[in-house]
């Protein structure tokens, strides 16, 4: 193995602890926002369960995500739910959060969103 064949999986790399650095300090300070424990961010499925809450979903609607087309259903209401508690449209919810979560989410964190309540309650 050559030096240009090692150098090729660190880049990747690099980039993908970079992207969860970044989805990890957004929802930590999304969830701040909303009144939640921002360290349920590094927290699996349980991260889920707090991002109900902030959407106004009850808690066993995390069952619903293990289901297959059901979780796509959920996961789209739930996005739409959390851009309306931050007094963003629909449109946001779908393609900011939904779709290009990597971009909303920060959106959310780091702009002046405030949060308003949960949407769905």
């Amino acid at each position: 193995m050559n030096q240009t064949d090692a150098s090729i999986g660190v880049v990747p790399v690099i980039i993908s602890i970079a992207i969860a650095v970044l989805m990890i300090a957004a929802m930590w300070k999304v969830f701040a926002k909303a009144g939640q424990p921002g360290w349920a961010a590094i927290i699996p499925i349980y991260n889920m369960y707090v991002l109900l809450k902030v959407a106004g979903r009850p808690g066993w609607w995390l069952v619903l995500y293990i289901i297959p087309i059901v979780n796509l259903v959920v996961s789209i209401i739930v996005a739409l739910d959390v851009a309306k508690s931050f007094g963003k449209s629909g449109v946001f919810g779908f393609f900011g959060l939904w779709m290009f979560g990597i971009i909303g989410y920060p959106v959310l964190a780091f702009s002046d969103a405030r949060y308003q309540g949960p949407a769905a309650a």
